[in-house]
């Protein structure tokens, strides 16, 4: 799990400089997203040690403007076929 965090760091969009800093780092917030995925709890019911719900949503749906998911899945799918002694890219679709 935290080597895949390694790959999906450089991909998330910059922090931007200048106004409010951030609240809380990327890790807790793609921590946050992957309960969701994968325990399938409303997002209302993230436990109170994530970020709030709304501060995930939030980053969620602006992840999803900038497209990171499909940045970010490939890379994935490469490395866990690697891992698994496999060709990184499928060879069937």
């Amino acid at each position: 799990m935290a080597r895949h965090r390694a790959l999906i760091q450089p991909l998330l969009p910059e922090v931007k400089t200048g106004g409010r800093p951030e609240k809380h780092p990327h890790r807790a917030l793609v921590d946050a997203i992957l309960y969701v995925v994968r325990t399938g709890c409303a997002w209302r019911q993230l436990p109170a040690d994530f970020p709030p719900w709304q501060t995930v949503y939030w980053y969620v749906n602006r992840w999803e403007q900038y497209k990171v998911t499909e940045q970010i899945l490939p890379v994935v799918r490469a490395q866990l076929r690697i891992a698994e002694g496999r060709n990184p890219q499928p060879s069937a679709g």
